[in-house]
């Protein structure tokens, strides 16, 4: 376990923002998708002439899993690195008091200057950085890729044939289920609480958050607007990168096979050991049927299979079989890009929620989700361009993969899906904030209902 270090405030990168204006962006990054996903935010907030400044929580920051930073052209606009290390409790209690910190330099060097934090996702610093602001400044944050929410088929019945597996998720009943929050569901729900505005990827995630009570607008200025995902910003960032290497000459045996199902797995519900064990013997069932596959194994993995004693089959599996690829995480997001976009590919086969929202936007290969429930659910009964292949049982893992793969109709009818998460997020998720540079970052109720005073807003208590 590592362990915590000092924040770190870069002194130079912080003035050169918060001297530029009144009104200034901070771009929250924590873990690997904050990177690709935030990072279409700094050009666009630098094309609109808006200061913007990253603050990284430092969860993601060894050469492996922090690559992103530089990858995404985002590692020299990290103005405080809050150097959050260890379990999630831990990192919370971090998160909170280094931004209190943070929060209190800001107070004391730029009194005058507006500083809006925005967050992603459904990461922990989704959860914790707004409260933490909240807490510390009395102002809320702005949050991009609000509402995701957990939801699975109403009618689910692990004895039914894969046929009637795939039309119930596709035409049938789906009700929200939030069971799993183990973090992420937690995560994104209270991230919620403390933001003043919220970026939906979707019409669907504006109706979540509009059932909750958050309002769709304040005074005929609207605070749900449905922007899309910046996934699709960074997709096309990557396409046709210049890259150094391929993903073909780091990985030959990629090139040398045809239909290979990555897999990447490393949710924690998914660690249980009948879960994940449901899931290893479905990857050996497809090995031994003649799939080509690549394990992709993350930290994560790492530990559930050394923990139940599986490390050493795979390792094996891999010896012994040309069709298994048994790999560590890919270093390079470009990378994942190009191979999904190859045409080698057949599906992702993955628990992750970003990879459902990216092969959404590539058709070229398959998603394939290895959860009971999702928040994407509408790449699921909306696009079909995503299929729910819960891991009840190695068995059920293998028949469930093996239909979508021999049958042409459902993979014809989840390649052609609509594209669901627009285009130019980033720009939209600036522009909107550009326009709203007067207002204050909070309010209080009799304001929203227009008995504001001229009273001080502010004060210290407790």
């Amino acid at each position: 376990m590592s362990e915590p270090t000092e924040m770190e405030i870069h002194d130079d990168r912080l003035a050169a923002q918060m001297e530029r204006g009144d009104y200034v962006l901070a771009v929250v990054t924590a873990t690997k998708p904050d990177f690709y996903k935030q990072a279409p935010l700094v050009p666009a907030a630098d094309q609109r002439d808006l200061p913007c400044f990253v603050l990284h929580t430092g969860q993601h920051y060894d050469d492996l899993l922090g690559h992103g930073l530089a990858e995404y052209g985002i590692e020299d606009r990290v103005a405080v690195d809050l150097g959050i290390r260890r379990d999630l409790s831990e990192k919370t209690a971090q998160v909170m008091t280094r931004i209190k910190r943070f929060a209190e330099v800001l107070e004391d060097r730029y009194p005058e200057t507006t500083v809006l934090p925005i967050v992603h996702g459904d990461t922990l610093a989704a959860g914790v950085v707004p409260q933490a602001w909240m807490f510390a400044t009395n102002q809320l944050v702005a949050h991009n890729e609000a509402g995701l929410r957990g939801m699975a088929p109403v009618s689910f019945d692990p004895d039914a044939d894969p046929e009637t597996v795939v039309a119930r998720q596709w035409d049938g009943e789906w009700e929200r289920n939030r069971a799993e929050p183990f973090p992420e569901q937690y995560d994104t729900f209270v991230g919620s609480a403390a933001s003043l505005y919220h970026f939906a990827p979707t019409e669907l995630n504006r109706q979540h958050l509009r059932d909750e009570g958050y309002p769709e607008a304040v005074g005929g200025r609207e605070r749900i607007p449905v922007v899309g995902n910046s996934v699709v910003d960074a997709i096309e960032m990557k396409k046709d990168a210049d890259l150094d290497e391929s993903v073909f000459d780091v990985y030959p045996a990629l090139e040398e096979r045809d239909d290979w199902i990555r897999v990447d797995i490393h949710r924690r519900a998914n660690l249980l050991s009948e879960r994940f064990e449901s899931i290893v013997d479905g990857v050996v069932g497809l090995v031994e049927d003649g799939h080509n596959v690549n394990f992709v194994e993350l930290n994560a993995t790492e530990v559930a299979l050394r923990e139940y004693g599986l490390r050493e089959k795979l390792v094996r599996l891999a010896d012994e079989n040309d069709n298994f690829l048994f790999t560590g995480l890919w270093k390079k997001h470009a990378h994942v890009y190009e191979f999904l976009e190859s045409g080698q590919c057949f599906a992702e086969f993955t628990d992750s929620g970003s990879m459902q929202e990216e092969l959404n936007h590539i058709d070229e290969a398959l998603c394939l989700t290895a959860r009971f429930n999702t928040d994407r659910p509408e790449t699921v009964f909306e696009a079909n361009t995503n299929l729910l292949v819960p891991p009840v049982s190695g068995e059920f893992v293998r028949e469930t993969v093996e239909y979508v793969y021999e049958d042409d109709r459902t993979r014809e009818r989840m390649t052609e899906g609509p594209d669901l998460y627009g285009s130019d997020v980033g720009e939209r998720i600036v522009d909107f904030l550009a326009e709203r540079r007067d207002e204050d970052p909070f309010e209080w109720a009799h304001e929203r209902q227009g008995y504001a005073d001229d009273a001080d807003r502010e004060f210290d208590y407790l």
